[in-house]
């Protein structure tokens, strides 16, 4: 069984095409990054993977359920899903209590963007601190949401994003906002993910080669929404098929394990 599987999955709105002709391969332990300009498709994708939509066209299938067939409020705890613009707790609740990332975290136990105090005992506490020091942000604790850096938030959301131990971890954009150095925190505490839970699969759709983690296993690229190429990272990641995603000549390079694109000059 695969994590994701698509099918001539096509998502069509109002007349425009968001997707066209799409098939593609997930399998558990997978890292996979989607690049492609704006519009390629990107977002619509992971929102068919995170059983957020429906396709118009073709199959599609997360965790062995079939979309359509399947109850996608259940199929969704079972998907860890973070977004850049991602709400995680209302903006009220933050003012008038000072809510912590450590409650922050928690809420990802019930998914909701309140606390449901009830529902959280000691076990749930404790799995809150450990994913908070998984992602290198165990100072953050205590410290209310409200004050996080936006770096410190991107690393909360995907702490809480784990806290329902989900078999995939979408992460859309990120990156998307962060400074040089939250970008390489956030990275750097991706790429510890990969190395401590092997089975975890990720899925991070980007616009920068740079945000693109050395534990990568797979990319994809799209553009025109359809899959130009997808296959192991180091067929995918070149120049030319970089410089056929993008329209414009690119020189790829990769630098311990980290890859870096630039215009080539006439």
């Amino acid at each position: 069984m695969h994590v994701v599987e698509l099918e001539g999955v096509g998502v069509r709105v109002v007349g425009k095409t968001l997707l066209d002709g799409v098939d593609w391969q997930v399998d558990y332990g997978d890292h996979w990054a989607v690049l492609g300009p704006n519009g390629a498709g990107k977002t619509t994708l992971l929102s068919l993977v995170g059983a957020v939509r429906h396709p118009s066209e073709g199959a599609v299938s997360v965790l062995g359920h079939r979309l359509g067939r399947v109850d996608v409020r259940e199929l969704r705890r079972h998907i860890g899903l973070v977004t850049s613009s991602q709400r995680l707790i209302d903006e009220e609740l933050m003012e008038e209590e000072g809510a912590s990332a450590h409650t922050v975290v928690l809420t990802g136990h019930t998914g909701t963007s309140a606390p449901l105090w009830d529902r959280y005992g000691d076990a749930e506490h404790d799995r809150a601190h450990r994913l908070l020091a998984d992602l290198g942000c165990k100072e953050l604790a205590e410290r209310p949401f409200r004050v996080c850096s936006q770096g410190e938030r991107a690393r909360v959301r995907v702490a809480r994003a784990l806290m329902s131990d989900p078999a995939v971890l979408l992460l859309d954009e990120p990156f998307a906002g962060l400074d040089l150095p939250a970008r390489e925190d956030l990275i750097s505490a991706v790429e510890h993910l990969a190395a401590i839970r092997p089975v975890l699969t990720t899925v991070t759709v980007t616009h920068h080669l740079e945000e693109v983690p050395a534990t990568t296993t797979h990319a994809m690229l799209m553009r025109d929404a359809r899959v130009l190429a997808a296959g192991p990272v180091a067929d995918v990641l070149t120049s030319d098929l970089l410089s056929d995603c993008f329209g414009r000549p690119l020189q790829v390079d990769r630098i311990d394990g980290r890859w870096y694109a630039r215009a080539t000059r006439p």
